[in-house]
């Protein structure tokens, strides 16, 4: 494999990111007349994931099948879970797209789609996705992709206000999380700490309801010039090197909203840049609170009320965004209010929700960048970790033992259902490598060591590497649906959903007919039984699902519905042979399901396309090879060279250099989010740009011919 063939398969730069369980619970009947809506994300206060509704179950689940589609028109990733209330839905796409449909037939009511500069495409790390919207006092809110907050009449989407979340619009700061209702105000988060020359500095917004006024910002990170820091912000500068300027902590997932103790938590984002030694010229580890926090505020002022930090110090994009869940459990006899999350830094954590205690904490994954919690809950880093002399391969890798993909928690089981990432990562720090730093990039670069992972080429750029065993036991590259008892802090079952390669499944809910829901990249809905993992139903969509299913019931019929679209930037943007989107149109689509249906209609299939003769071939060796670099650091985020997302640039880029040239450089497709690169870009820099894409575009072709030139094997 060529030096510039391993860039292409394997390199990414970030920054430019069976034990059986027999249970005697009985059945919860279903009373609450809100049991058959979905009116939250999380489907109830706790954020659960988790429905009582019992019509479909662990008896019947087998006839479950098709009720009805609605197209979105798109062709990039959803990652929402629709709401129902009174039987509508209310769901979001890309951009920020809101789509308001009839629950029992999928026909459209109205559609809002937010007015922005689609240039802001280019401000995100994973795709110009949106994790859905929340409904309160017949107003559907949702945070565009520009970061402009809208309050939309339930009834026919006008706009009641809208609020412009960003306080600096130079900055890379975009918005793809769910809002989420505080008591009498509406918060928001924000991406970008991965962006830039330096990320964002993180924090959320508090809104009223009613009028969209601005009630509070609390910032996650403090700043050297707030000439009066709260009590909050004074502990926190005390934890970064006194020559950093503080940046990081987006709020860019995970949320919750305790209604008795009037507490929002967040999850908070990585300090950046990645590295703790650039954040802190001055040498030596610093905690750089509250990045990688959980954080407990007040939802009337947005005070502190308290924090942990999961990942003091953090080098590796370890952040503590993933789902929290409310839970009341049972530990040592005694029953606790408690908050879970399943980080990405691979620790499954137990909170107290009103006082913040570490009630415990275990890796629920394996893990070998830390060896476990102190007595404090600090981790405890292992040598491996330390990737600044040499390149390591560090478990979990920056997409985290688990992420974004929501979790369930089912009070029947008294189980949690994860969706894990068994996926480790290898960690470059270009500081010592024969290779310029790429814009962007914070000076790390991370391969995932899957089967396109080459040791040997890459080490023509970047020195000796780690080597991947894919059988060694402890070498797990996969992911996996994992049962865990959260009060026993143990795994309880598991079902492996691929294997051999970075994929994103989705995520999951659980229902009191003994179900746990799953969409994966391969485009099917899986249905299990919540209390044994034993696998009960495949339903095959044709499009591959990253985002929790969530069930609902109208004029008596239970139905399950699941967004189905596959993306998510950089190399998740990539189709592997098995997934749906290697094999039909990545059609975005939300699929709702009945007992009794019939089969989904699947999208078109994908065209197989033999590559094209390139154009001739352009530049010279430095040009192409410098071509590479930019591309990696410019356009690679978003597009990959291959079946993919984004169309392929090997054969989709115009042979002409200036038409090329009017794309990249000045915009001409900016209408459908390719914005213009010529602040960062210059017209030789998008000639070697090109000139890569042409000397890959060959490889293709070569490669192609080569095969089909080659004689079939014996019988």
């Amino acid at each position: 494999m060529t030096v510039l063939a391993s860039i292409r398969s394997a390199w990414l730069v970030l920054g430019t990111a069976s034990l059986l369980l027999s249970t005697t619970h009985a059945e919860p009947a279903v009373t609450d007349n809100d049991a058959t809506d979905w009116r939250s994300t999380g489907g109830d206060v706790q954020g659960s994931y988790y429905s009582p509704l019992n019509l479909i179950n662990e008896r019947n689940v087998a006839t479950l099948g098709h009720a009805w589609t609605y197209q979105t028109g798109t062709f990039r990733g959803l990652e929402a879970t629709p709401l129902v209330v009174d039987g509508v839905m209310y769901t979001s796409g890309n951009w920020g797209i809101v789509y308001a449909l009839d629950g029992a037939t999928g026909k459209s009511l109205w559609t809002f789609t937010p007015k922005m500069d689609r240039k802001v495409g280019r401000d995100v790390c994973c795709d110009v996705v949106n994790r859905g919207v929340v409904v309160s006092g017949g107003r559907v809110y949702v945070a565009a992709l520009d970061g402009e907050l809208y309050a939309l009449d339930a009834r026919t989407g006008a706009i009641a206000w809208a609020a412009d979340t960003v306080v600096d619009h130079t900055q890379p700061y975009t918005s793809t999380g769910a809002p989420q209702i505080a008591g009498e105000v509406v918060l928001i988060g924000n991406s970008g700490a991965d962006m830039g020359d330096g990320g964002v500095r993180g924090y959320v917004s508090a809104f009223d309801l009613a009028t969209g006024k601005l009630a509070w910002r609390f910032y996650v990170v403090p700043s050297r010039a707030d000439p009066h820091p709260s009590k909050a912000m004074q502990a926190a500068l005390a934890t970064w090197d006194p020559g950093a300027d503080p940046r990081g902590g987006a709020v860019w997932a995970g949320t919750a909203y305790d209604p008795q103790l009037n507490l929002v938590y967040i999850g908070t984002g990585n300090a950046a840049p990645y590295q703790d030694r650039v954040r802190n010229p001055g040498g030596g580890t610093h905690d750089d609170l509250y990045a990688c926090s959980i954080v407990a505020l007040d939802a009337r002022t947005g005070e502190v009320a308290w924090h942990f930090q999961t990942t003091p110090g953090d080098d590796w994009d370890q952040d503590a965004d993933a789902t929290l869940i409310q839970a009341d459990l049972e530990i040592g006899g005694k029953m606790r209010h408690t908050l879970l999350q399943a980080s990405k830094n691979g620790f499954f954590y137990v909170f107290d929700r009103k006082t913040g205690e570490l009630i415990s904490g275990k890796p629920f994954t394996y893990i070998n960048w830390a060896r476990g919690l102190d007595a404090r809950g600090r981790p405890i880093v292992a040598a491996v970790a330390d990737y600044s002399r040499k390149p390591q391969l560090i478990y979990p890798s920056t997409s985290g033992g688990h992420s974004w993909a929501p979790m369930s928690f089912s009070p029947r089981t008294q189980l949690v259902y994860i969706p894990v990432t068994d996926v480790p990562m290898v960690w470059v720090d270009l500081e010592h490598k024969p290779v310029a730093h790429v814009e962007g990039s914070f000076g790390v670069g991370v391969l995932y060591p899957d089967a396109s992972y080459d040791p040997a080429g890459m080490e023509e750029l970047f020195g000796k590497l780690p080597r991947y065993d894919a059988a060694h036991p402890r070498r797990v590259l996969r992911n996996v649906l994992r049962a865990w008892d959260p009060a026993a802090q143990k795994a309880v079952w598991e079902q492996e959903t691929s294997h051999g390669v970075f994929v994103n499944d989705g995520g999951v809910m659980s229902t009191g007919g003994n179900l746990v829901f799953q969409g994966r990249a391969d485009g099917a809905l899986y249905a299990y039984a919540a209390d044994t993992g034993r696998l009960l139903h495949k339903i095959e969509t044709g499009v591959g699902i990253m985002a929790a299913p969530m069930t609902y019931e109208v004029a008596g019929v239970q139905y399950v519905a699941v967004m189905a679209g596959y993306g998510g930037g950089a190399i998740a943007n990539t189709y592997p042979d098995f997934a749906a989107g290697a094999r039909y149109v990545n059609e975005g689509r939300i699929v709702a399901f009945r007992l009794g249906g019939g089969a989904v209609p699947p999208p078109p299939a994908r065209a197989r396309v033999t590559p094209p003769a390139p154009p001739p071939r352009e530049g010279s060796r430095t040009d192409i090879t410098r071509g590479a670099r930019l591309f990696t650091g410019q356009c690679g985020r978003c597009h990959a060279l291959g079946v993919s997302v984004l169309p392929d640039l090997r054969t989709a880029a115009p042979a002409d250099l200036s038409r090329f040239e009017d794309i990249v450089l000045r915009g001409a497709l900016g209408a459908l989010g390719m914005g213009r690169f010529d602040d960062v870009l210059s017209e030789s820099d998008a000639a070697a740009i090109h000139a890569y894409l042409i000397g890959e575009a060959w490889s293709a072709y070569l490669a192609a011919n080569a095969a089909a030139a080659k004689p079939p094997p014996h019988p």
